[in-house]
């Protein structure tokens, strides 16, 4: 099971998808509440995997996403995305996003990215 970071203005978001990897078995090591806390948190914490929403105040996933993967070419970032981010969601890949998740959040496909970016852990 992964150590994960929760990346996410919205307590809302953060409590739901906590709850989910908790309640199958992830261990859920810290939560940021922007990009510049996220990034600053998975550098103090390193994480196996970092849920990241896009929108957020201060510093966006975006630019988070950027700062991580600078610091961490191997970092596992799954992005979380409103629909209608198309725009986002591919200058994300750019920068190395490896999986996306749509908004409102579905147990099954947080928990399947999740797999997906942890295969080889």
């Amino acid at each position: 099971m992964a150590s994960i970071l929760i990346v996410d203005d919205s307590r809302t978001s953060r409590r739901m998808l906590a709850d989910i990897l908790v309640r199958n078995g992830h261990t859920v090591v810290g939560e940021a509440v922007d990009g510049q806390e996220g990034f600053e948190q998975y550098d103090r914490l390193k994480p196996d995997v970092v849920t990241m929403d896009i929108t957020m105040p201060v510093l966006d996933g975006i630019g988070s996403l950027a700062l991580i993967r600078k610091l961490d070419p191997n970092a596992r970032v799954v992005m979380l995305t409103a629909a209608g981010q198309k725009e986002k969601m591919m200058e994300a890949v750019k920068l190395g996003a490896q999986e996306f998740v749509t908004k409102p959040l579905s147990e099954n496909a947080v928990l399947d990215a999740i797999a997906r970016v942890t295969q080889d852990v």
